[in-house]
């Protein structure tokens, strides 16, 4: 995998104690950055620490819903580690397998709050800081579902669609300064989040991926790094697929 000058950067990666911002992570450290992981789970996010000891790695438990502790995130992080210039938004919920008829209005609530209203918490309390300082770099994971809908998981479908559009948004909002703000949209990966899903959604998941297999933590990883390094100097806006050839646009 290339590797891409981090040196004297601070990144945040929600979701950060496993699966895919866990790779991402591991990617960012290896190029000298200092990482910040945020998440939910306290004990995964020790667990993380331990595991990628290193001197460069803070931690923080926060509910990305709740723009108190995001906040309250942000002025830890910038206390321990510098200002924060990257920002990879990897948190987010499957939800449950219903159709719409049967769906609980209180799941399709809590999933979007997650998905949506959490990535643009996030969003909000980390780009005022990389505009005053022209620089900054900010990727949110959606999901090939955003684009094309997934039966059966309406909330989590139109969560990433909402993500998808406030990234194009907030892309065009710090288009004038060096401030990238990008997504990815990966068809499914092999992360714990499957494990919120029915067998029956993962083998039709699986069935739409022309090449016949999940996507790797790993391959995700490799597209984040560039989108997020200085590499990539002018793509904003934009919506990035690792879709293994589902995506038809």
């Amino acid at each position: 995998m290339n590797r891409y000058n981090f040196e004297g950067r601070t990144a945040v990666v929600t979701g950060g104690a496993q699966g895919i911002g866990y790779a991402v992570a591991l990617q960012l450290l290896a190029g000298g950055a200092k990482v910040s992981l945020w998440d939910v789970d306290a004990a995964a996010l020790e667990t993380a620490r331990k595991a990628l000891n290193s001197d460069h790695v803070h931690t923080a438990t926060v509910d990305i819903r709740a723009t108190q502790q995001v906040d309250a995130a942000l002025t830890s992080t910038e206390g321990a580690q510098g200002p924060v210039a990257i920002l990879v938004h990897s948190a987010g919920i499957a939800g449950a397998s219903r159709s719409v008829a049967d769906y609980d209005p209180a799941e399709w609530r809590n999933v979007v709050d997650i998905n949506l209203n959490g990535c643009f918490n996030v969003n909000r309390a980390l780009v005022a800081g990389m505009v005053a300082r022209d620089y900054g770099r900010i990727l949110n994971i959606a999901s090939i579902a955003g684009k094309e809908g997934n039966p059966n998981a309406a909330a989590y479908s139109a969560s990433k669609a909402g993500v998808i559009a406030l990234t194009k948004s907030l892309g065009k909002e710090t288009a004038s300064r060096n401030v990238a703000v990008n997504c990815i949209t990966p068809a499914a990966a092999k992360t714990r989040i499957l494990e919120q899903v029915s067998q029956q959604h993962i083998d039709y998941m699986l069935s739409k991926i022309p090449r016949g297999r999940f996507v790797t933590v790993e391959e995700i990883a490799a597209m984040v790094c560039w989108l997020v390094s200085q590499d990539n100097s002018f793509t904003t806006g934009a919506v990035f697929d690792l879709s293994g050839g589902r995506a038809t646009y």
